[in-house]
């Protein structure tokens, strides 16, 4: 019996060592939330709420700076049926503190577009950023766009965390009420995979010997 708990004890230790290393390669963060801003939706059958500084109505996200106006349906969305103006009455923004891993690499991607009601101001003005990345500016020009016919672009944005969490943040600088529109908001971990080192190898080789060694030592023991 003394045998057979020393070989289950040498077994679990191996165990726990691979389980430990693959654990090291493969940790991800959370995944983002509510990019699309389609939760909650749009309450009462209209078309915009708009939401002031400080609010959380939408899930994931706190609303910065004046306000935001929240959409469904006043104009075509870049994904689903909700999209963000981020200038209510006056430059407003959102932001989101989602799981990172410190030293990794994130895209985020972003549907960008501008509030086509006004003629005489068509260029639309966001800077993003986020925690362990700089400030970086986008503009979009609404010049012959409609609510119909948006003109939604793809852009990107990357930065490396620095902790176990980061802040990405929206913010209009147009103090309007004609701001930037947003939707389909996507953070992606673009990390490359760990490639073992030569040390891990030898630990996994070790574990795999120590694996065969007891598997041996049981038989033996059972032969007895």
């Amino acid at each position: 019996m003394d045998g057979a708990k020393g070989d289950n004890m040498s077994k679990k230790t191996i165990a726990v060592t691979v389980a430990t290393l693959l654990l090291a390669a493969t940790a991800h963060a959370a995944p983002f939330q509510n990019g699309s801003f389609e939760v909650p939706g749009i309450s009462g059958g209209g078309t915009i709420n708009t939401f002031p500084g400080g609010s959380t109505a939408i899930p994931g996200w706190t609303v910065t700076g004046v306000n935001i106006d929240y959409l469904s349906t006043y104009w075509q969305a870049a994904d689903g049926i909700h999209s963000l103006d981020l200038s209510g009455t006056g430059a407003g923004g959102v932001e989101q503190t989602f799981d990172t891993v410190a030293g990794h690499t994130y895209r985020v991607r972003f549907a960008l577009a501008g509030n086509p009601d006004s003629a005489s101001d068509p260029t639309k003005t966001v800077v993003v950023q986020a925690t362990g990345g700089g400030a970086q500016t986008y503009t979009f020009n609404t010049t012959g766009r409609t609510g119909s016919n948006m003109g939604w672009t793809t852009q990107t944005y990357t930065f490396v965390a620095t902790a176990a969490s980061a802040t990405l943040s929206f913010t209009s600088q147009d103090n309007t009420f004609y701001g930037p529109a947003l939707d389909n908001v996507v953070v992606t971990d673009i990390t490359p995979s760990p490639v073992p080192t030569l040390s891990q190898w030898v630990l996994v080789g070790l574990a795999g010997l120590l694996s065969l060694l007891a598997m041996r030592g049981r038989k033996l023991l059972s032969h007895r």
